[in-house]
This record gives structure tokens, sequence and C-alpha cells, in this order.
């Protein structure tokens, strides 16, 4: 009997991998996406690797974890995918405070996001 299985979210020659809860604003995280769309993943790692950004650490988890999924759950060829899509959201705030001058406190903002990357089989053209 059971539940069915719910239908995939991305086509059948694409993989999807998505990182929730990455301490850090989504306008930091999406400067990081911006290096990595539409290149190829194995150029898109080595981008994330040797960039000075914070953030990129986190994508880049999140960009491998992507590429073992096309490779070990769809059967997709590791060597020829492409970066499809990466796309950043934001996530829940922490709220602090911390004490100001004068018996004052002023409240402490501390972001999430989300970020969304699909790998995506390249097609055998050239």
């Amino acid at each position: 009997m059971g539940k069915e299985a719910s239908p995939r979210k991305v086509a059948d020659n694409e993989a999807l991998a998505v990182g929730t809860q990455i301490r850090g604003s989504a306008q930091k995280l999406n400067l990081v996406a911006q290096l990595i769309r539409g290149k190829k993943a194995e150029d898109a790692l080595n981008i994330l690797s040797f960039s000075p950004k914070a953030m990129a650490v986190d994508v880049r988890k999140v960009l491998a974890s992507a590429i073992a999924n096309a490779e070990n759950n769809h059967n997709l060829d590791v060597d020829s995918l492409v970066v499809a899509e990466a796309s950043v959201g934001k996530s829940l705030s922490m709220k602090r405070f911390t004490p100001r001058a004068r018996g004052r406190s002023s409240r402490i903002i501390k972001p999430f996001s989300r970020v969304r990357i699909v790998v995506r089989e390249a097609s055998q053209e050239a």
C-alpha cells in the first residue's frame, strides 16, 4: 500500500541539491552564486575552491552534493554536467539584542539563507 512517490522537481537529465540554513545574508551568497551560473561543474568547483569569499565554502558543498546526486541517484555523466541554476533566497533570521549607550539596546539581525543548485547533463553536440 503506502504513499505514492512524489514527482521529481526537476527534469530527467537534471539533479538538484538545496542548502538550507546557510549562515549569512542572501545578498552575499548571491555574489558567489553568480560566479558559477552556466559554468561546467568542474570549472565551477575550481572557481569556488579558489574564491576569496567566505560564502564560497558553503556553496561548494552544495554544488558537490548536486554532482554526487547526479552521479549516484540519477546515473548522469559527471564530466558533462553544467550548472543550470543557482538561486538564492532568504531563510530565517535570528534576532539578538546588544546594549548601547544610556541604557538603551539595539537589535542585531543574524540572517540565514538557502541556496538551490541544479546541474544538468549537457548534450554532446560538439
